[in-house]
């Protein structure tokens, strides 16, 4: 079927423009790094661009020697194990049973609007330090991974997908004396790949990313997970809150190589994993987001 000229152009347009933006962040990130493996003098000087100036690695020498930075990197890997774990937990035991109709689940539309408005509506910050502190969990890694342990787009995103799966072989097995639990980890799961690497990658990368609840529920700097570390020296640039009080130390820190350097490292672990990830994303968006 020949496609119209209208259409041909508009495709070109789609390819043109998500090219451009591909292309920019593929050079931004190149000058992120040439940054970090630049001397001081060619980073004050402007002169720095897409490849280094005055190669040296002398930022992430600094870097390796800096225990505080290394204390909230593994504290946002523990952050990120534990709440991938309980997230996918939560997730797939919800939205199995609110994937069946009506018929099956009677509650289903009470349980539905209930986990629809709590994800409109939240009670707050202020209600939710107040709570953490009663429950003593402030500057531990649970005031991290329990307030999110139960989001409410992958619940419904996995849902959908799960309403995908053919009835017939869930009906199959079920004649064959399978009971819920076995649907689920022997028929369905196998079957729903796609969204749960999609739901996979959406809790690593939201759980590494996040910053601002480590600000607010730890009140002392060795509980900083990544993101907050870096949200306090290298945005805010306030060195004497994460201890670091020799001068000279200030003044490499102050460098954007410096910086950089920590954004870099900061952003390995998603970038591993991504490449494994990504075939399925599309798939599970797609399948996840159409409802029968």
């Amino acid at each position: 079927m020949r496609r119209s000229i209208p259409k041909k152009l508009f495709d070109l347009f789609n390819h043109l423009f998500l090219g451009g933006i591909a292309l920019i962040c593929v050079l931004l990130f190149m000058h992120i790094i040439a940054i970090s493996l630049s001397n001081n003098t060619a980073i004050v000087a402007n002169e720095v661009k897409l490849f280094p100036v005055g190669f040296n690695l002398k930022a992430y020498e600094l870097l390796l020697k800096e225990s505080r930075f290394w204390n909230a990197f593994f504290i946002s890997i523990k952050r990120v194990v534990l709440g991938v774990a309980i997230n996918m937990s939560m997730v797939i035991l919800i939205a199995y049973p609110l994937s069946k109709y009506k018929k099956e689940f009677r509650l289903r539309n009470f349980y539905m609007w209930f986990f629809f408005i709590t994800g409109l509506f939240s009670g707050g910050i202020i209600p939710m330090f107040v709570l953490l502190n009663s429950l003593h969990l402030l500057n531990t890694i649970w005031a991290l991974v329990l307030p999110t342990a139960v989001p409410v787009f992958n619940v419904i995103l996995m849902l959908n997908f799960f309403r995908q799966i053919p009835k017939e072989l869930l009906e199959a097995a079920e004649m064959d004396g399978c009971g819920e639990f076995q649907k689920l980890f022997k028929i369905v799961l196998p079957l729903s790949t796609p969204v749960i690497a999609t739901v996979l990658l959406f809790t690593i990368v939201g759980h590494w990313n996040s910053w601002f609840d480590g600000l607010l529920f730890s009140t002392t700097l060795d509980a900083y997970p990544l993101q907050s570390y870096l949200q306090t020296v290298v945005i805010k640039m306030d060195f004497s809150s994460v201890g670091i009080t020799d001068p000279e130390v200030i003044t490499l820190l102050s460098n954007k190589s410096m910086k950089t350097a920590q954004i870099i490292i900061g952003m390995i672990p998603v970038l591993i994993i991504y490449p494994f990830i990504q075939r399925y994303f599309i798939t599970g968006i797609v399948l996840g987001s159409v409802k029968e």
